[in-house]
């Protein structure tokens, strides 16, 4: 009787400690987290080559206005699609284009065809859910043995060239493709890490900042030089 009594108060004790050490987090404050937003900034950046793979089909030094599909039309569309725009004409300057404000200024079209741009997440528990029971006076938190989340950032798009005055078109580039990815893991309720290809993520948490001693600074040589001015 006295074992059964002692289990049974060593196993409320051990609930209540987990109850008592589990927390609840907030995703966000705003309405996308800064990881969301590196993931998609950062996912058109790489797309982007230092030099171009192949040659647009417009002379080097030509005057260009830009469009982006859908972007003046489509107020569903997502600020994304500003960012890329700002992004190109500033990899199309680095290639040694002018772009132009004004169509007026400008000799050829540059439009920018967005297949896609976004960020996708999908998650992995292994463990015991939530336990909500009208049998114990309390509630079971969740019980994870592993448990991630996962969010990838993917863009793809390509240009199309026109000529203004004509409206002739020139010519196509190819797709621009790139992605990164962001995860968070924890294992045995209480080792949480995440893994991550984005150079400067935000680190959440006291412990997190304590001790990561890793450099944020992007390495020589990194698709992040031809946004850097000489």
């Amino acid at each position: 009787m006295h074992n059964t009594l002692r289990i049974t108060l060593i196993c409320s004790a051990s609930i209540m400690f987990l109850i008592g050490c589990s927390t609840t987090q907030r995703t966000t404050q705003s309405k996308r987290t800064a990881v969301e937003q590196l993931l998609v900034s950062e996912s058109i950046i790489r797309s982007l080559p230092k030099k171009s793979n192949e040659p647009l089909p417009i002379p080097s030094g030509s005057t260009v206005t830009l469009n982006t599909s859908g972007h003046k039309d489509r107020p569903d569309l997502t600020p994304d699609h500003d960012l890329l725009q700002e992004i190109v004409g500033g990899w199309l300057g680095q290639q040694g284009y002018l772009v132009q404000k004004n169509k007026e200024s400008a000799k050829y079209r540059v439009d920018i065809i967005v297949g896609a741009i976004g960020t996708e997440e999908n998650s992995t528990f292994v463990g015991l859910p939530p336990v909500n029971s009208q049998i114990i006076p309390f509630s079971l938190p969740e019980l994870a043995i592993y448990k991630s989340k996962n969010q990838t950032g993917y863009v793809k798009f390509n240009m199309n060239f026109f000529e203004i005055l004509t409206g002739k078109f020139v010519g196509s580039s190819s797709h621009f493709i790139a992605d990164s990815y962001h995860n968070y893991h924890t294992i045995l309720l209480l080792l949480s890490f995440s893994s991550t290809d984005l150079m400067s993520p935000p680190q959440l948490g006291f412990f997190r900042r304590l001790f990561n001693t890793r450099s944020t600074e992007p390495e020589e040589n990194s698709f992040f030089d031809w946004w850097k001015s000489d």
